[in-house]
Order: structure tokens, then C-alpha cells, then sequence
């Protein structure tokens, strides 16, 4: 079985790496013969240095889908085309926004350094920090900070762009039209109905329409209604039914 699994707030905590315990339960999932994708907001860049090196192979989706990566290597990206690139960098400048905003690989950044997403990005230094002028494609777009936040929404809401909301934090994930996770995870060979999903945001809304099975970790009131199965957010009890969820499936294949 295929199990796709989400990683902030999911699997991984507070911005952490994974813990022993949680690569522990990842490592038993496979050892039985189920194989795992990761699929996260975070680009791949991000995404590796919170995983294990021994799983920096596995299958992954990227950037709510704008990245798509398998073996190590980034397979394909969706970015903005130029006219919508000019139109989103006017309304940044216009709105005075603070940004991270993400090429394939290399990113600008403009908030402040002690802002909670700044840990998050390139703690490896992997990659290269630019001005925007430099990137010479944009994937992806989080606003930090603006001089009104809810204009600046309300004009970006009348754009082909894909929005998302993070919480509380008034911040605006932006990534271009038709990507989510479920795409990205077709671009990987994925079927409906051949996997089970693991999430805990709005932004896993899409594999969750598609899963077989689908547990929301913590409680989202959209991503609820869509999950078969509900875990309390806390480590512990991911663990448990992810090694719960594994002796199921050896269980059924042993009848």
C-alpha cells in the first residue's frame, strides 16, 4: 500500500526534524512492504533536511504540488508564466510585502529574521538566497506581511492563482492554477483510491477527495469532513495508528 503522509503539524512538530520514534514507525511501514510519499508545502529543498538521509530517495511532492521529485531528483515543476509573474510582483510592491518566494531551487527573502517561517527555509544552506529579480522562474509565493493584508488578498483572489490561508497566521500561500497535492501526486503514477493519506490542513484537502483512507491529525473542520479516520495531534498517537494502520494491511493480506 501506498501511504502518503504530510509532514508539518503531521508527522514532524514545531518545525523539528522527525523524531527516532516517528522514523522508527516510517521504517517499519516499509520494512512490511508499503512504500511512502511525502507531500508538504515545503519545497524539496525544505523538505529534505527534516527527513531522514535514508529516505531522501522516497517519493515526494513538493510546494502543495508545484514540485515533483523521485530518486533524489526534482522530476518536474509548475510555475507562473510571465504575465502573471509581472502581475503578482506589482501587487507585492504595491501592498509593501513581505515575502518568500521560491524558483526551482534558490529563493528571495524578505521578512523578518527572526519571523517563525524563516527557520524552516534552507537551514542547510543547500540553496542560494537572491534577489527577486534573480529568480529566473517563480513556483511559489508565501506573503508574510503587508501593508493591508486583506486588500492585498482581495485583489489576489481575482487572479488564475491557487490561494491558501496558514491558520492563524494571516499568511498567504500562493502557488499557480491547477496545482495541489493530488496533482502532484498523479504526476507520481498515483490512481485514486490506491493510498492512504495522512494531513492535518487545508491544503491536503485534495488527496484526501482521492484516498482510500485518510486520517486527519489534529482538528480541521474542512479536512474532518473529508477524513475517514480523526488522531489527536500529538506524536504518540500518530505513531500508533500508523503502526496500527500497517498490521491492518498485513493482517488483510494474510487471510
Amino acid at each position: 500500500m501506498k501511504m502518503v503522509f504530510d509532514l508539518d503539524g503531521t508527522i514532524c512538530f514545531s518545525g523539528k526534524p522527525l523524531s527516532s520514534k516517528m522514523v522508527h514507525a516510517l521504517d517499519f511501514l516499509v520494512n512490511e512492504g508499503h512504500e511512502i510519499i511525502f507531500a508538504s508545502a515545503r519545497p524539496i529543498r525544505d523538505l529534505l533536511p527534516v527527513i531522514p538521509t535514508h529516505m531522501h530517495s522516497y517519493s515526494m511532492v513538493g510546494g502543495n504540488g508545484a514540485f515533483v521529485a523521485a530518486l533524489g531528483n526534482i522530476l518536474s515543476t509548475v510555475h507562473f508564466d510571465t504575465g502573471l509573474t509581472d502581475k503578482l510582483i506589482r501587487l507585492i510592491q504595491e501592498y509593501e510585502a513581505s515575502y518568500l518566494i521560491d524558483s526551482r531551487w534558490d529563493y528571495a527573502y524578505t521578512g523578518d529574521e527572526d519571523h517563525p517561517i524563516r527557520r524552516n527555509v534552507d537551514p542547510d544552506r543547500r540553496a542560494v538566497q537572491r534577489p527577486l529579480e534573480e529568480l529566473n522562474e517563480i513556483v511559489k509565493i508565501v506573503i508574510l506581511h503587508s501593508n493591508d493584508q486583506q486588500s492585498l488578498l482581495s485583489e489576489l483572489q481575482q487572479l488564475s492563482i491557487v490561494i491558501h490561508m496558514h491558520g492563524s497566521e494571516n499568511i498567504i500561500d500562493i502557488s499557480p492554477t491547477g496545482v495541489d497535492k493530488w496533482a502532484g501526486l498523479q504526476a507520481l503514477g498515483l490512481r485514486p483510491q490506491e493510498f492512504i493519506a495522512f494531513g492535518n490542513d487545508a491544503n491536503d484537502m485534495s488527496m484526501f477527495k482521492h484516498a482510500q483512507r485518510s486520517i486527519c491529525v489534529g482538528n480541521h473542520p474542512e479536512l474532518t469532513d473529508l477524513a475517514t479516520e480523526q488522531v489527536l495531534n500529538e506524536e504518540e498517537r500518530v505513531v500508533e495508528k500508523i503502526i496500527n494502520l500497517c498490521r491492518e494491511h498485513v493482517a488483510v493480506e494474510y487471510m
